[in-house]
């Protein structure tokens, strides 16, 4: 008798076990649609992807206007990338073969002739250099204005999904009721347990 009460226990903690709480929407939102089109789940996108952006990229496929910002944003940075190389190409051959005449420079063992061509070395890269002060300034410019571009679309992103995901938390509102059987289950397991002898 005391064998088979066990054994109904513990069937029916094991049997508990594998019930699944039901914690159901009671709204579709976009976390939902987020986890079904691309097969993960709030766990594993800790793990894998990225939730926040996951769910943007959701709101993005019905969105004109988001979809227009970020083209928008696309097209900044690859014209930031296009404008900019046209100039550093120019300046840094210009600074390579700065740095080779120096080199070369320490390979002439006539003294004097020696220092009349570093100073003219020295002479053309100070007139070069005057020259190229506002562009390396406005690249330097472009630079951080590409960085804070970059913060402000990701602080964009987190306050476009923050309200999604509250929705998703109204929408799947976390009910007690499947926990407090479960360790009602236990105790009367454990109980039982005591009472044996």
């Amino acid at each position: 008798m005391k064998k088979s009460l066990i054994s109904t226990s513990l069937f029916l903690l094991i049997f508990s076990c594998s019930e699944k709480p039901e914690n159901k929407p009671l709204e579709n939102n976009v976390v939902d649609n987020v986890e079904s089109s691309s097969s993960i789940s709030l766990k594993s996108a800790r793990g894998k992807g990225n939730l926040v952006l996951d769910i943007y990229s959701e709101m993005l496929k019905n969105d004109k206007k988001l979809q227009n910002l970020e083209q928008q944003i696309e097209n900044v940075y690859k014209n930031t990338n296009v404008v900019i190389s046209e100039y550093e190409n120019i300046i840094n051959k210009s600074d390579s073969y700065y740095n080779d005449a120096e080199q070369l420079t320490r390979s002439i063992t006539d003294s004097l002739v020696k220092k009349e061509i570093e100073r003219d070395i020295k002479f053309s890269y100070e007139r070069y250099d005057l020259k190229t002060k506002k562009i390396k300034d406005l690249i330097v410019l472009i630079n951080k204005n590409t960085s804070v571009i970059q913060d402000q679309h990701t602080i964009f992103k987190i306050r476009k999904t923050l309200p999604e995901i509250e929705k998703y938390q109204n929408a799947h509102p976390l009910k007690t009721d499947s926990l407090d059987n479960f360790i009602n289950k236990q105790n009367q397991l454990l109980n039982e347990l005591r009472n044996l002898k």
